[in-house]
């Protein structure tokens, strides 16, 4: 092809044929998402997609990619209730192409696609309760929103920390309940203050941080010379779906001069829900920053989450460090708020269009009808479980999730028979030492019908 034209299809009458039927299958793929369980790819798939140096006519090219729709994770599929997957929504899918066309960085410049994303915060703030002064950025997820939180955190503890390092501070400390999620370590050893730094708390008879160990090991770690620089509370904890006390922590961290980061991951949307779930989180107001996922339980393609700041400039002299090039200008290099200044990342897709568009076409009540019926389903789930001779409850069910042991069978053998039989997709923990199957809610599709069906599955692969 000629200069100019050497990557744009030849013929675009034909690839807009190629591109609808694609997308007729896409939509077909969505609309009977009951109908595709996950099935693992077929043998010889990795050869079927490794990459040589030719190109592929447009038909052969969108086959190939009608080849690779069916082997997901089956997230999409009703009865997948494994590790907390959300399921996407059709009208962020559409989103995803219009954000494809448009290809924009959302690093900065005046463009659109800051305002959608300010209103996606803005939003996300107010379910929140946050402050105005509140600002945040949108993430990969809350693995990488909790380095921004944790960033910001200690910048104010440590004004001198971006010019001069770690090397010269004392060691720092950042206190969780145990069970909470591997991101805070994570975290911690990406800012170069190792995993020890994360003092996992023991949980008191509520399954919430017990309040006297944590004020008892952050007095011990002053006295032994550290800095505690932050306390994490958990709004759904990985593993039960337990929330800490954010009312006790908030009025703790106050008194002890932290900062208090709320792990939020998919927690945070029970504050969408009828009583008694939306109370789950009560307090998480009160804290200096939070972390999210949109991509769990409000259902939005993967991937997105966000980092909220209640002050939002503390997010901002964490990361702000603008280049000559990328100077503040007139015209495109234009635009009040530069993304790039709240967080690790220059480069930015679009993503909040399509949060943008989850919220704005499903809105606040009918997202937070998807959850509550969640949690009704996750309770019905526990008491089929108790019920039932074959199963044992492991831990009450306290929001959507559920975790139960399969009374003489191995839970990792019953969970990989149910996927491989496309009936129901369950993950595996250990709760208390004991290995479990793990369901967690967080799919729009499900019915009762589906949580009675997975049920009747395990209790079938025990015989």
């Amino acid at each position: 092809m000629a200069e100019g034209h050497r990557l744009d299809p030849a013929d675009w009458d034909g690839f807009g044929a190629a591109f609808h039927d694609l997308l007729d299958r896409c939509l077909a793929r969505m609309q009977a998402a009951r109908d595709h369980p996950w099935i693992p790819p077929p043998e010889g798939f990795a050869g079927t997609v490794a990459l040589d140096d030719a190109a592929r006519p447009v038909e052969a090219l969108f086959a190939d990619l009608a080849a690779i729709l069916p082997h997901g994770t089956g997230n999409t599929h009703p009865r997948f209730f494994g590790w907390v997957h959300g399921a996407g929504l059709p009208q962020a899918a559409a989103a995803e192409l219009v954000a494809a066309t448009m290809n924009v960085n959302l690093g900065g410049r005046l463009q659109a696609a800051t305002e959608v994303e300010r209103a996606v915060i803005d939003w996300t703030a107010r379910v929140a309760g946050l402050p105005q002064t509140a600002f945040g950025i949108l993430t990969t997820g809350t693995s990488q929103a909790t380095i921004h939180a944790l960033s910001a955190a200690r910048r104010r503890a440590f004004p001198r920390v971006r010019a001069e390092g770690i090397r010269d501070l004392p060691p720092v400390t950042v206190y969780h309940a145990e069970g909470a999620h591997n991101c805070i370590a994570k975290a911690l050893e990406v800012m170069g203050h190792g995993a020890q730094a994360a003092r996992p708390i023991p949980l008191d008879g509520a399954g919430r941080m017990d309040m006297a160990a944590l004020a008892a090991t952050v007095a011990r770690d002053r006295a032994d010379g550290c800095h505690p620089l932050a306390v994490v509370g958990t709004a759904g904890s990985v593993n039960l779906g337990l929330y800490d006390d954010f009312e006790a922590l908030a009025a703790f961290a106050e008194t002890e001069a932290l900062w208090l980061h709320a792990d939020a991951a998919f927690g945070f949307w029970s504050l969408l829900a009828e009583a008694p779930w939306r109370d789950l989180a009560r307090g998480i107001a009160r804290a200096d920053s939070i972390a999210a996922d949109f991509h769990k339980w409000i259902g939005v393609p993967y991937d997105a989450g966000i980092c909220l700041v209640a002050e939002g400039a503390d997010l901002k002299a964490a990361f702000a460090a603008r280049p000559d090039y990328l100077r503040a200008g007139s015209g495109l290099a234009g635009g009040d708020v530069w993304f790039t200044d709240y967080g690790i990342e220059l480069s930015r897709g679009f993503r909040a269009l399509k949060v943008w568009t989850a919220i704005r076409g499903c809105g606040r009540q009918a997202l937070g009808a998807a959850i509550s019926d969640n949690c009704r389903q996750a309770a019905l789930m526990g008491q089929l479980v108790e019920a039932s001779p074959k199963l044992r409850l492991a831990h009450p069910v306290v929001s959507n999730l559920v975790c139960f042991e399969p009374l003489g069978a191995e839970a990792d053998r019953v969970a990989a028979a149910l996927q491989m039989s496309g009936e129901a997709v369950f993950s595996t923990t250990l709760v208390a030492g004991v290995s479990c199957l793990r369901a967690a809610l967080v799919n729009h599709r499900t019915t009762t019908g589906d949580v009675r069906a997975a049920i009747a599955a395990v209790e079938a692969a025990l015989t």
